[in-house]
């Protein structure tokens, strides 16, 4: 679709010495967060749960942040803190919870548009659970023999539900679902072959970078758009087109090194340098929306 794409173009001119900077700062991946990692139980719930949860960047600036953290960071160390004290949801708390819940553990107002959006993720986790894996967090890891395969075993749950439509296709873009069974190969939960098949997980942040560092060339009017914090509508045009972009110029970006970084090695060190002054400082596209 990129070929087509009227918003959003690759600068293909960028991504040989871009790629080759990337190669220079490897090593910069995402640490694990997960509490109690000794415990691979605990570790896939804080990852599946976590992921589960982690949309809504649309919504950062009406929502209280922690001090010194950014809107997913302060979500992550009320659910770690949550793990910490009291242990993981078992399936049958995760099928009951409400907003009010949520909203308790993240430190936010029950009101919020997004609590309600977190407890249903939440209770579909649960509900897959008890009805598929006997209320086990490692039994979907058990079931699957590859990184992909486990991605798309998550793509098919509602929680993790991430497909646009782009000139009457479906363009499945699965963040959440990838970057599950991404963290649980990190924190060594899931040993399973497989994940340099993973694309780059879209979402508002890398193509922020990207953009910033000039590999993607935006239309003049999407940039003022995006330089007013104005909303994107979830599946216009301009928002599909961003996020494939992105999508695609990582896997330029993979070829450019040889295969030395995957896609999802390349997206970690952007996400890293999206938490740079630099790029903090300019405004980014915000969508309001449950896939990312």
């Amino acid at each position: 679709m990129i070929e087509r794409a009227r918003y959003v173009r690759i600068e293909d001119s960028e991504i040989e010495g871009y790629a080759l900077g990337l190669v220079r700062d490897a090593g910069d991946e995402v640490p694990s967060e997960a509490p109690a990692a000794g415990d691979p139980e605990t570790a896939a719930a804080f990852a599946i749960c976590m992921n589960a949860i982690n949309f809504g960047s649309g919504w950062w600036p009406t929502i209280r942040k922690r001090t010194g953290l950014s809107g997913y960071g302060t979500m992550a160390a009320g659910v770690r803190a949550r793990f910490e004290a009291e242990g993981p949801w078992s399936a049958e708390e995760l099928a009951a919870v409400d907003a009010g819940e949520i909203a308790e553990v993240v430190g936010q107002d029950p009101g919020h548009p997004l609590m309600a959006d977190f407890a249903a993720a939440l209770r579909d986790v649960g509900a897959h659970l008890l009805a598929d894996h006997r209320g086990r967090y490692l039994d979907v890891v058990e079931w699957v023999k590859s990184i992909p395969e486990l991605a798309s075993r998550f793509s098919a749950w509602d929680a993790f539900a991430d497909a646009s439509s782009y000139e009457g296709r479906e363009v499945p873009f699965y963040k959440r679902a990838q970057l599950t069974a991404a963290d649980l190969e990190r924190t060594g939960v899931a040993r399973l072959p497989g994940s340099e098949r993973l694309t780059a997980f879209a979402d508002n942040l890398v193509p922020h970078v990207l953009r910033v560092d000039g590999v993607l060339r935006l239309d003049p009017q999407l940039t003022a758009a995006i330089e007013a914090e104005e909303l994107l509508p979830h599946g216009s045009p301009q928002e599909v087109e961003l996020r494939a972009a992105a999508i695609h110029a990582v896997e330029l970006l993979a070829a450019a090194t040889a295969d030395a970084l995957s896609p999802a090695q390349i997206d970690s060190a952007l996400w890293n340098r999206g938490a740079a002054p630099r790029y903090k400082s300019l405004p980014r596209p915000r969508c309001r929306n449950t896939a990312y």
